[in-house]
Protein backbone atom coordinates (compact mmCIF):
# COMPACT_ATOMS: atom_id res chain seq x y z
CA UNK A 1 0.00 0.00 0.00
CA UNK A 2 1.27 3.43 -0.85
CA UNK A 3 2.04 6.16 1.63
CA UNK A 4 -0.32 9.10 2.23
CA UNK A 5 1.53 11.24 -0.32
CA UNK A 6 -0.23 9.55 -3.25
CA UNK A 7 -1.02 12.29 -5.72
CA UNK A 8 -3.79 11.73 -8.29
CA UNK A 9 -3.35 15.13 -9.86
CA UNK A 10 -1.12 13.86 -12.72
CA UNK A 11 -3.61 15.28 -15.21
CA UNK A 12 -3.47 12.23 -17.47
CA UNK A 13 -2.87 11.63 -21.04
CA UNK A 14 -4.01 9.12 -23.56
CA UNK A 15 -3.81 7.47 -26.90
CA UNK A 16 -5.98 8.21 -29.90
CA UNK A 17 -8.01 5.39 -31.43
CA UNK A 18 -8.12 5.19 -35.19
CA UNK A 19 -11.36 3.95 -36.81
CA UNK A 20 -11.59 0.50 -38.36
CA UNK A 21 -11.05 0.58 -42.10
CA UNK A 22 -13.54 -0.85 -44.56
CA UNK A 23 -12.38 -1.53 -48.06
CA UNK A 24 -11.49 -4.05 -50.70
CA UNK A 25 -10.82 -7.71 -49.91
CA UNK A 26 -7.30 -8.36 -48.69
CA UNK A 27 -4.73 -10.59 -50.29
CA UNK A 28 -1.70 -12.33 -48.91
CA UNK A 29 1.61 -10.87 -49.93
CA UNK A 30 4.57 -13.23 -49.98
CA UNK A 31 8.11 -12.09 -49.35
CA UNK A 32 9.96 -11.52 -52.59
CA UNK A 33 6.90 -10.19 -54.42
CA UNK A 34 7.29 -6.55 -55.38
CA UNK A 35 4.09 -5.08 -53.87
CA UNK A 36 4.12 -1.31 -53.58
CA UNK A 37 2.38 1.04 -51.14
CA UNK A 38 1.64 -1.68 -48.59
CA UNK A 39 3.67 -0.15 -45.78
CA UNK A 40 7.24 0.54 -44.83
CA UNK A 41 10.20 -1.25 -46.31
CA UNK A 42 12.57 -2.94 -43.90
CA UNK A 43 15.46 -2.72 -46.34
CA UNK A 44 17.11 0.22 -44.56
CA UNK A 45 16.79 -1.48 -41.18
CA UNK A 46 19.50 -3.99 -42.05
CA UNK A 47 17.57 -7.26 -41.84
CA UNK A 48 17.76 -10.36 -43.99
CA UNK A 49 14.60 -12.06 -45.22
CA UNK A 50 15.08 -14.85 -42.70
CA UNK A 51 15.38 -12.36 -39.85
CA UNK A 52 12.35 -10.42 -41.04
CA UNK A 53 10.22 -13.57 -41.02
CA UNK A 54 11.51 -14.89 -37.67
CA UNK A 55 9.25 -15.24 -34.63
CA UNK A 56 11.69 -13.36 -32.37
CA UNK A 57 13.03 -9.85 -32.92
CA UNK A 58 16.68 -9.68 -33.91
CA UNK A 59 18.49 -8.39 -30.82
CA UNK A 60 22.14 -8.87 -31.77
CA UNK A 61 22.83 -5.64 -33.60
CA UNK A 62 26.03 -3.87 -32.45
CA UNK A 63 24.01 -1.55 -30.20
CA UNK A 64 20.89 -1.98 -28.06
CA UNK A 65 19.63 1.40 -29.18
CA UNK A 66 18.65 4.85 -28.05
CA UNK A 67 16.36 5.45 -25.06
CA UNK A 68 14.87 8.87 -24.36
CA UNK A 69 13.39 9.89 -21.02
CA UNK A 70 11.43 13.15 -20.81
CA UNK A 71 10.71 14.02 -17.20
CA UNK A 72 8.43 17.03 -16.71
CA UNK A 73 8.24 17.95 -13.03
CA UNK A 74 7.81 21.72 -12.78
CA UNK A 75 5.28 23.54 -14.94
CA UNK A 76 4.79 27.16 -16.00
CA UNK A 77 2.84 29.61 -13.86
CA UNK A 78 -0.01 29.50 -16.35
CA UNK A 79 -0.12 25.70 -16.16
CA UNK A 80 0.03 25.74 -12.37
CA UNK A 81 -2.91 28.15 -12.31
CA UNK A 82 -4.88 25.54 -14.25
CA UNK A 83 -4.11 22.88 -11.65
CA UNK A 84 -1.01 21.24 -13.14
CA UNK A 85 1.14 21.29 -10.03
CA UNK A 86 4.69 20.09 -9.43
CA UNK A 87 4.88 16.32 -9.93
CA UNK A 88 6.54 15.26 -6.69
CA UNK A 89 8.11 11.80 -6.95
CA UNK A 90 8.73 11.91 -10.69
CA UNK A 91 12.51 12.22 -10.25
CA UNK A 92 12.47 8.81 -8.57
CA UNK A 93 10.69 7.42 -11.62
CA UNK A 94 13.18 9.02 -14.00
CA UNK A 95 16.24 7.82 -12.11
CA UNK A 96 14.99 4.25 -11.72
CA UNK A 97 14.10 3.99 -15.41
CA UNK A 98 17.46 5.45 -16.40
CA UNK A 99 19.21 2.80 -14.28
CA UNK A 100 17.12 -0.06 -15.68
CA UNK A 101 17.51 0.99 -19.29
CA UNK A 102 21.26 1.37 -18.85
CA UNK A 103 21.27 -2.10 -17.31
CA UNK A 104 19.61 -3.41 -20.49
CA UNK A 105 22.30 -1.76 -22.62
CA UNK A 106 20.52 1.34 -23.89
CA UNK A 107 22.18 4.66 -24.60
CA UNK A 108 19.98 6.82 -22.39
CA UNK A 109 19.20 10.49 -22.87
CA UNK A 110 17.54 12.31 -19.96
CA UNK A 111 15.61 15.53 -20.60
CA UNK A 112 13.95 17.51 -17.80
CA UNK A 113 11.15 20.10 -17.82
CA UNK A 114 10.68 20.40 -21.57
CA UNK A 115 8.23 22.64 -23.41
CA UNK A 116 6.06 21.14 -26.15
CA UNK A 117 8.38 22.53 -28.81
CA UNK A 118 11.44 21.14 -27.04
CA UNK A 119 9.80 17.72 -26.67
CA UNK A 120 8.99 17.57 -30.37
CA UNK A 121 12.49 18.73 -31.29
CA UNK A 122 14.04 15.96 -29.18
CA UNK A 123 11.78 13.32 -30.69
CA UNK A 124 12.13 14.57 -34.27
CA UNK A 125 15.89 14.27 -33.89
CA UNK A 126 15.47 10.77 -32.50
CA UNK A 127 13.27 9.74 -35.42
CA UNK A 128 15.78 11.15 -37.91
CA UNK A 129 18.69 9.41 -36.20
CA UNK A 130 20.27 6.44 -38.01
CA UNK A 131 19.18 3.36 -36.03
CA UNK A 132 20.59 0.86 -38.54
CA UNK A 133 23.00 -0.69 -36.04
CA UNK A 134 20.49 -0.74 -33.14
CA UNK A 135 18.07 -3.39 -31.86
CA UNK A 136 15.21 -1.06 -30.99
CA UNK A 137 14.10 2.28 -29.56
CA UNK A 138 12.55 3.25 -26.19
CA UNK A 139 10.80 6.45 -25.10
CA UNK A 140 9.68 7.15 -21.53
CA UNK A 141 7.31 10.09 -20.99
CA UNK A 142 6.68 11.31 -17.44
CA UNK A 143 4.27 14.23 -17.20
CA UNK A 144 0.74 15.46 -16.66
CA UNK A 145 -1.74 14.42 -19.27
CA UNK A 146 -5.30 14.01 -20.45
CA UNK A 147 -7.01 11.74 -22.95
CA UNK A 148 -4.85 11.81 -26.09
CA UNK A 149 -2.54 14.43 -24.56
CA UNK A 150 0.85 14.59 -22.90
CA UNK A 151 1.83 17.93 -21.39
CA UNK A 152 4.96 19.91 -21.92
CA UNK A 153 5.71 22.35 -19.15
CA UNK A 154 3.90 25.03 -21.15
CA UNK A 155 0.88 23.21 -22.59
CA UNK A 156 -0.62 20.14 -24.30
CA UNK A 157 0.93 17.97 -27.00
CA UNK A 158 -1.03 15.34 -28.92
CA UNK A 159 0.47 11.90 -28.41
CA UNK A 160 -0.41 10.78 -31.91
CA UNK A 161 2.00 13.40 -33.25
CA UNK A 162 4.79 11.69 -31.32
CA UNK A 163 3.90 8.22 -32.58
CA UNK A 164 3.69 9.46 -36.17
CA UNK A 165 7.36 10.41 -36.08
CA UNK A 166 8.37 6.77 -35.60
CA UNK A 167 6.04 5.05 -38.03
CA UNK A 168 7.80 2.98 -40.64
CA UNK A 169 7.50 5.46 -43.49
CA UNK A 170 8.91 8.28 -41.33
CA UNK A 171 11.67 6.41 -39.50
CA UNK A 172 13.02 3.93 -42.01
CA UNK A 173 15.93 2.59 -39.95
CA UNK A 174 13.49 1.48 -37.21
CA UNK A 175 11.08 -0.22 -39.61
CA UNK A 176 10.61 -3.82 -38.52
CA UNK A 177 12.25 -3.08 -35.16
CA UNK A 178 10.55 -2.68 -31.76
CA UNK A 179 9.56 0.85 -30.76
CA UNK A 180 8.54 0.95 -27.09
CA UNK A 181 6.77 3.83 -25.37
CA UNK A 182 6.21 3.89 -21.60
CA UNK A 183 3.89 6.70 -20.57
CA UNK A 184 3.30 7.74 -16.97
CA UNK A 185 0.44 10.25 -16.88
CA UNK A 186 -3.26 10.42 -16.19
CA UNK A 187 -5.77 9.88 -18.95
CA UNK A 188 -8.75 11.53 -17.26
CA UNK A 189 -10.18 12.26 -13.82
CA UNK A 190 -12.16 9.10 -13.01
CA UNK A 191 -11.28 7.09 -9.91
CA UNK A 192 -11.24 3.29 -9.79
CA UNK A 193 -12.72 2.01 -6.52
CA UNK A 194 -11.95 -1.58 -7.42
CA UNK A 195 -14.21 -4.59 -7.02
CA UNK A 196 -14.12 -7.46 -4.53
CA UNK A 197 -13.59 -11.01 -5.77
CA UNK A 198 -15.13 -14.15 -4.31
CA UNK A 199 -12.01 -16.14 -3.49
CA UNK A 200 -11.85 -19.66 -2.03
CA UNK A 201 -8.81 -21.50 -0.74
CA UNK A 202 -7.98 -24.61 -2.74
CA UNK A 203 -6.26 -27.75 -1.08
CA UNK A 204 21.72 -14.24 -45.26
CA UNK A 205 21.38 -11.71 -48.16
CA UNK A 206 20.46 -7.99 -47.96
CA UNK A 207 16.92 -7.21 -49.08
CA UNK A 208 16.14 -4.75 -51.84
CA UNK A 209 14.04 -1.84 -50.61
CA UNK A 210 10.78 -2.96 -52.26
CA UNK A 211 11.26 -6.68 -51.77
CA UNK A 212 9.50 -7.16 -48.43
CA UNK A 213 7.13 -4.70 -46.82
CA UNK A 214 5.33 -4.34 -43.52
CA UNK A 215 2.55 -2.04 -42.27
CA UNK A 216 3.80 1.35 -41.10
CA UNK A 217 1.94 0.94 -37.79
CA UNK A 218 3.65 -2.36 -36.92
CA UNK A 219 6.21 -3.07 -34.19
CA UNK A 220 5.02 -0.55 -31.59
CA UNK A 221 4.38 -1.27 -27.94
CA UNK A 222 2.69 1.52 -25.98
CA UNK A 223 2.37 0.99 -22.24
CA UNK A 224 0.17 3.51 -20.44
CA UNK A 225 0.17 3.76 -16.68
CA UNK A 226 -3.63 3.75 -16.61
CA UNK A 227 -6.68 3.10 -18.77
CA UNK A 228 -8.51 5.86 -20.70
CA UNK A 229 -10.46 8.27 -18.54
CA UNK A 230 -8.73 7.52 -15.23
CA UNK A 231 -6.22 9.04 -12.85
CA UNK A 232 -2.70 7.67 -12.68
CA UNK A 233 -1.35 7.51 -9.15
CA UNK A 234 2.06 8.71 -8.03
CA UNK A 235 3.69 8.61 -4.62
CA UNK A 236 5.60 11.79 -3.76
CA UNK A 237 8.48 9.83 -2.22
CA UNK A 238 8.64 6.51 -4.09
CA UNK A 239 7.39 7.52 -7.51
CA UNK A 240 4.43 6.33 -9.54
CA UNK A 241 2.89 2.90 -9.07
CA UNK A 242 3.39 1.98 -12.72
CA UNK A 243 7.07 2.93 -12.93
CA UNK A 244 7.80 1.26 -9.58
CA UNK A 245 6.36 -1.98 -10.95
CA UNK A 246 8.03 -1.61 -14.35
CA UNK A 247 11.52 -0.93 -13.06
CA UNK A 248 11.21 -3.84 -10.61
CA UNK A 249 10.30 -6.28 -13.37
CA UNK A 250 12.99 -4.95 -15.72
CA UNK A 251 15.59 -5.47 -13.01
CA UNK A 252 14.33 -8.95 -12.13
CA UNK A 253 13.48 -10.36 -15.57
CA UNK A 254 14.48 -7.71 -18.12
CA UNK A 255 17.07 -9.84 -19.92
CA UNK A 256 15.19 -13.14 -19.84
CA UNK A 257 11.42 -12.64 -20.08
CA UNK A 258 9.42 -11.89 -23.22
CA UNK A 259 8.17 -8.32 -23.08
CA UNK A 260 4.42 -9.00 -23.18
CA UNK A 261 4.70 -11.54 -20.37
CA UNK A 262 6.81 -9.04 -18.45
CA UNK A 263 4.25 -6.26 -18.97
CA UNK A 264 1.44 -8.56 -17.83
CA UNK A 265 3.34 -9.11 -14.59
CA UNK A 266 3.89 -5.35 -14.30
CA UNK A 267 0.13 -4.88 -14.53
CA UNK A 268 -0.43 -7.57 -11.92
CA UNK A 269 1.82 -5.72 -9.48
CA UNK A 270 0.02 -2.41 -10.13
CA UNK A 271 -3.38 -4.06 -9.67
CA UNK A 272 -2.63 -6.19 -6.63
CA UNK A 273 0.08 -4.42 -4.67
CA UNK A 274 -1.02 -0.78 -4.72
CA UNK A 275 -3.91 1.13 -3.22
CA UNK A 276 -4.22 4.85 -2.51
CA UNK A 277 -3.89 6.03 1.08
CA UNK A 278 -5.17 9.59 1.28
CA UNK A 279 -7.19 9.41 4.53
CA UNK A 280 -8.04 11.68 6.27
CA UNK A 281 -6.96 14.58 4.04
CA UNK A 282 -8.82 13.33 0.93
CA UNK A 283 -11.30 10.65 2.02
CA UNK A 284 -13.03 10.49 -1.38
CA UNK A 285 -9.73 9.42 -2.96
CA UNK A 286 -8.86 6.85 -0.30
CA UNK A 287 -8.36 3.16 -1.19
CA UNK A 288 -8.47 3.66 -4.96
CA UNK A 289 -7.01 1.21 -7.45
CA UNK A 290 -5.33 1.40 -10.86
CA UNK A 291 -4.64 -0.81 -13.84
CA UNK A 292 -2.11 -0.20 -16.59
CA UNK A 293 -3.06 -0.35 -20.26
CA UNK A 294 -0.73 -2.20 -22.62
CA UNK A 295 -1.27 -1.72 -26.34
CA UNK A 296 0.88 -3.97 -28.53
CA UNK A 297 1.40 -3.84 -32.26
CA UNK A 298 4.47 -6.04 -31.94
CA UNK A 299 4.71 -8.83 -34.49
CA UNK A 300 7.28 -11.03 -32.75
CA UNK A 301 8.51 -12.04 -29.33
CA UNK A 302 10.86 -9.50 -27.78
CA UNK A 303 13.53 -10.38 -25.22
CA UNK A 304 16.35 -8.02 -24.22
CA UNK A 305 19.09 -10.64 -24.40
CA UNK A 306 22.22 -9.34 -22.67
CA UNK A 307 24.75 -7.25 -24.53
CA UNK A 308 28.45 -7.82 -23.91
CA UNK A 309 29.14 -4.14 -23.24
CA UNK A 310 26.41 -1.92 -21.74
CA UNK A 311 25.87 1.53 -23.18
CA UNK A 312 26.77 4.70 -21.35
CA UNK A 313 24.28 7.26 -20.14
CA UNK A 314 24.02 10.69 -21.74
CA UNK A 315 22.94 13.38 -19.30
Amino acid sequence: MSAPEDNPLDQGEATVDDPDALGAPSKRVRPGVNERNLGASIGKAGQTLKEALADIYKMDYPKRGKAIIINNKNFSFAMEAKGYKTRQGTDEDACSMMDRLQYLGFNVEMHKNQTCAQMMDILVQAAQFDHSDADCFVCVLLSHGEEGIIFGVDGPLEIKNIFNLFKGQNCRTLAGKPKLFFIQACRGSNLDKGVYLNVTDGNKRQLEEDEFRIPSEADFLVAYSTVPGYYSWRNSQKGSWFIQALQFMLLKHGTSMEIMKLMTKVNKIVVQDFESNTFPSQPTMHQMKQTACICSMLTKDLIFTPKECPMEIDT
